[in-house]
């Protein structure tokens, strides 16, 4: 069996060449790169299977390439920054990032929070490979047929036979939330599986994401269950294989 890759975009040589070793000794494939511009390139010729980020990079910075990332892959992503400040986790973590690291940090726990966002990233790919004998596409059953269909396969979303460009959280939202119709889901419960178990923010950011997922589909019926979470409506779910 491969290997597994992992990418360090940092403009601190010393940084990669730390991070570099203490990754190899633990089995992976390394490569390293100073810029975004950079790791850019180096995601369309050899893509790695997980993304140690730095967030201040001259040029392009670990914001903007996040959120690249995001509009065409799901590999996970760790940022790491000088900057403790609640807001920059929660931006980073919003723009798709599955964990935050703070600088200096120890590499043990690098290593270890790779692990485990591997883990999680191997854990999602085979649950959806378990799932898929049940359709490509998840339907909500309203009047309006097309109102809210996902496809699982491509990660995109449509409605009323337009695409709307959500990000890689608000499609786990709206997936979660439309596989189980009219289930409320608490604050606590959907940071747990969207942001998973070790998010360490306010559960603001549940709030802030519902607002902009009723931005972009202002007609699904997406419900505030009061002084508890959301829901979305609907009578029956179907699928289309």
């Amino acid at each position: 069996m491969k290997p597994l890759s992992i990418a360090i975009v940092d403009d601190d040589p010393n940084i990669r060449q730390i991070v570099e070793a203490y990754l190899q000794k633990e089995g992976y494939l390394t490569m390293s790169v100073p810029s975004a511009e950079e790791a850019l390139h180096l995601k369309e010729t050899n893509p790695p299977d997980l993304w140690v980020l730095d967030i201040m990079l001259p040029g392009m910075n670990g914001y903007e390439f996040c959120r690249r990332i995001r509009m065409e892959s799901e590999t996970p992503i760790i940022m790491i920054s000088a900057r403790d400040e609640e807001v920059d986790k929660i931006l980073g973590l919003e723009l798709g990032s599955d964990d935050y690291l703070t600088k200096p940090f120890s590499p043990r726990e690098l290593v270890a929070r790779a692990n485990r966002a591997l883990r999680r990233w191997e854990h999602m790919k085979n649950s959806r490979e378990h799932s898929s004998h049940a359709g490509d596409e998840i339907a909500l059953d309203q009047p309006e047929k097309g109102l809210l269909v996902l496809d699982k396969e491509r990660r995109l979303v449509y409605s009323l036979g337009e695409e709307v460009e959500v990000t890689s959280k608000e499609f786990q939202v709206l997936s979660l939330l439309s596989e189980n119709p009219n289930r409320a889901f608490s604050r606590d419960e959907l940071l747990t599986l969207v942001w998973g178990d070790d998010y360490f923010g306010s559960d603001r950011v549940v709030d802030d994401l519902i607002r902009r997922v009723r931005k972009k589909l202002d007609k699904i019926p997406l419900e505030t269950v009061w002084g508890f979470g959301y829901r979305l409506r609907s009578t029956e779910r179907t699928q289309d294989g």
